[in-house]
């Protein structure tokens, strides 16, 4: 088992994998109940990104741990001592300069998706409105269902061949990132690029889907590209930059990243900041707080002046849609008991209607990998298919629905033809509208915007609503396990919003609420029911409809959809992070983990170093083992009984071996002549996948039997917990402070002078109860 020594870390488990191979075949088969801790994959099966569903100890897909703990060996030390007040000066401005581009770029890339978006897709519903107003209706049908047809192709060979991490919203990857776990190029370049254009050619498709959960990942990623801390590659190695070399530093760019994409999807630049400290992050201090607020101002500015730009007619056929405001500002500034009652009863409804989705998005996307796993044209297949269905809801629904006389003093024209708006011609004569054909032939944005519409409580009639709210539910599961980049929050708010207007349509004799409010409440409580989010939904929301006398009401539809939905299961990015196998640590410790020990759970050999050891033995101890951290053990004559030194890094001998600063007799050298030959910053943590690899180095063999001194790259404080210590609390220390191994040491003395060191592998639930298939999983 790869495991034993504990000192590796979560990419090297393929030893574990075969031992749960052993174990959970017993434990998943006699444990029904085993609820969180069910099988996260299905065994036997290989790797896929691009589907929902990932397999941990798969090769192909590395999965690595983040490291925010401060390595604090000599090279460190002799570092800081050495800055100048004008260097620290550079370091904090650096931060917000960071910040300030990351919010520049990610408002502008907001910007550019949705006019793309407006564009591609208005000029397809503006064909298809053309020719159906020549009664050409077939022919609207082909030209409709065949741009969709080319645009989903389009965006899932993207996916498919390129960067199959971009499907999917990208939520759960940059929740488990912020978490520590690092995943096979969910930030890289190519990355970002597919989710730009993925998600245009997906959303101007007319699936059911969403840019705002992709414009949180794309925030990520542009922030990722921006905090590599230079690239020798394209010579950007300015001095400044070298100074964001560290996990810790990516971490809080990161975190402003995927607040700015809230920010930018949503025009909720408060909401943005929210989001990020409520569902993304999993650290969160003052001067964070700070920095992401300023980030996502940055946003706000850049999209309003945009805005105000293209109101000048410059922007083609973007104009009110695009980037959401739904004003439905009321003039309701008390409510009844009725209205509380109401409001109540949409809580439940929808805390019932969210977790039935999160369930059968589960067994959807399970059923999709089998699909995905197949290769790329079975991904393009399965997305063509999708897009075929999607088309003939969309244009073949509205055929059931009548025609509706349009209604009288209306200060818009209806029907509306050759732009979006609430009455669509459809096949109607002059006149006359249909309410079905307004929701389904039109933007995600456009629906939503009609359904919020307040003071057209008759405008859609009972089995429309019905019959749209079945369609997007449905339509909404099948659509996000697709290799497009999806999001959840427009299905999601599209089918609250339907919802909504059909319970206030049936309580409207007892409730004085709008029909258009009932829409925002059912929205709310769609998105508590389905993400379990409550104050960073509130404030998107009420920054979304500039409606701030709805905020107790919406507080209160929010926290009863959340807790019925809880009764039933866990969030929908908390389960899709379980079905991808990320091993993702919760802010509390599982009930089973307080009748275990810190020393249960690690075991040997384990592998160390002396403080001056032989060359061969480093390199050999690297070649057979994926560990990223081995123990320093300093002995006579060095010390005066074997005592722990520290922890020192895989990445730190990589790069002391690449320098060659050996002797040929058993001494220390010190920090002084390591300082010779290489200075703090060829320590640091290169950019993605740009560190020394094995492979690199370039041994002698009258090198092997030559020594190294590595105490000055030694991090002399590691982080250490008894061995006696409860494993939940353990758990919690191993998170909070963020790290990637926790030394373990011996209660008694007289021992040698660690147990075992801890990684994420070892707090994950099919590790504990695989080595303790007895313990149930819930006590």
């Amino acid at each position: 088992m790869d495991n034993q020594d504990g000192s590796n870390d979560i990419e090297n488990i393929e030893g574990t994998w075969r031992e749960m191979e052993r174990n959970a075949s017993g434990f998943y088969e006699n444990e029904n109940d085993a609820g969180s801790v069910r099988q996260p994959l299905l065994r036997k099966r290989t790797m896929n990104t691009t589907s929902q569903i990932a397999i941990v100890g798969a090769n192909v897909c590395p999965i690595e741990s983040l490291d925010y703990e401060i390595v604090e060996n000599d090279l460190f030390k002799q570092d800081w001592r050495s800055r100048k007040k004008i260097q620290i000066f550079q370091y904090v401005l650096l931060k917000w300069a960071l910040a300030l581009l990351i919010g520049l770029a990610t408002g502008v890339v907001g910007f550019f998706n949705n006019l793309a978006v407006e564009n591609i897709a208005g000029f397809k519903l503006l064909l298809t409105s053309n020719l159906m107003l020549e009664h050409r209706y077939f022919t609207a049908f082909l030209a409709y269902g065949g741009i969709n047809l080319i645009l989903a192709a389009a965006a899932a060979a993207l996916c498919a061949y390129i960067a199959p991490a971009a499907a999917g919203s990208g939520i759960p990857e940059v929740k488990a990132y912020l978490n520590g776990v690092d995943a096979y190029s969910i930030l890289a370049p190519s990355t970002l690029f597919v989710k730009i254009f993925g998600s245009i050619g997906g959303v101007s498709a007319g699936f059911v889907l969403g840019k705002e959960g992709p414009m949180v990942h794309t925030g990520a990623c542009i922030a990722n590209l921006l905090g590599q801390g230079g690239s020798r590659k394209y010579h950007l190695t300015w001095t400044w930059l070298r100074y964001f070399k560290s996990d810790r530093d990516r971490r809080d760019l990161i975190t402003c990243g995927s607040a700015a994409g809230v920010a930018a999807a949503f025009r909720a630049p408060v909401g943005g900041v929210l989001f990020a400290l409520e569902e993304a992050a999993s650290w969160w201090r003052s001067a964070l707080l700070w920095r992401t607020f300023f980030t996502t101002a940055i946003v706000a500015v850049v999209l309003r002046g945009l805005i105000e730009y293209c109101r000048s007619g410059k922007c083609g056929l973007f104009g009110k849609g695009g980037l959401i405001m739904f004003d439905i500002s009321s003039n309701v500034s008390t409510y009844s008991t009725p209205d509380l009652i109401a409001v109540i009863v949409l809580g439940i409804i929808g805390g019932v209607f969210g977790a039935l989705f999160n369930y059968l998005l589960d067994r959807i996307l399970r059923t999709y990998s089998f699909i995905n796993e197949k290769g790329a044209p079975y991904k393009i297949l399965l997305t063509i298919t999708i897009s075929i269905l999607t088309s003939c809801c969309s244009y073949g629904l509205p055929w059931l629905a009548k025609c509706t006389p349009c209604p009288k003093d209306l200060e818009e024209e209806c029907p509306t033809v050759g732009r979006s708006g609430n009455f669509k011609n459809f096949h109607c004569p002059p006149g006359y509208y249909n309410d079905l054909a307004s929701l389904f032939l039109n933007t995600n944005d456009d629906a939503i915007r009609n359904l919020f519409s307040g003071g057209t409580g008759n405008e859609f009639h009972m089995s429309t609503l019905f019959l749209f709210f079945a369609a997007i539910y449905g339509l909404g599961l099948v659509t996000y396990g697709v290799a497009v980049p999806s999001g959840l929050f427009i299905p999601v708010i599209l089918a609250g919003a339907t919802y909504g207007r059909i319970t206030g349509t049936l309580l409207g004799p007892i409730s004085d609420l709008d029909a258009g409010l009932f829409a925002l409440l059912g929205a709310a409580s769609f998105l508590g029911g389905t993400m379990r989010m409550t104050v960073s939904v509130c404030v998107i929301l009420l920054e979304l409809t500039n409606d701030l006398l709805m905020l107790s009401l919406v507080m209160l539809v929010l926290l009863i959809s959340k807790t019925v939905a809880d009764c039933f299961n866990k969030g929908v990015y908390d389960q899709i992070v379980m079905m991808k196998g990320l091993p993702y640590m919760e802010a509390h410790a599982e009930p089973y983990m307080r009748h275990l020990v810190a020393g249960d759970v690690v075991s040997g050999p384990l592998i160390t170093f002396s403080g001056v050891e032989k060359v061969g033995n480093i390199v050999q101890a690297l070649r057979l083992t994926g560990h990223n951290g081995f123990p320093v053990i300093d002995e006579p004559p060095f010390s005066d009984a074997p005592e722990l030194f520290g922890l020192v890094l895989r990445s730190h001998l990589l790069v002391l071996l690449k320098g060659k600063r050996f002797t040929r007799e058993r001494v220390k050298t010190g920090v002084k002549e390591i300082l010779q030959r290489f200075g703090a910053f060829d320590f640091a943590k290169a950019g993605s996948g740009k560190g020394l690899k094995f492979e690199d180095l370039n041994i002698l063999e009258e090198e092997m039997d030559m020594f190294v001194d590595l105490h000055p790259i030694t991090n002399t404080s590691p982080y250490t917990v008894v061995e006696t210590m409860s494993l939940a609390k353990a758990a919690v220390l191993f998170r909070e402070l963020g790290l990637r191994h926790l030394c373990v040491v011996p209660k008694t003395p007289g021992r040698p002078p660690i147990v075992g060191i801890l990684t994420r592998h070892d707090f994950t639930p099919e590790h504990i109860l695989g080595l303790f298939p007895h313990i149930h999983p819930h006590k």
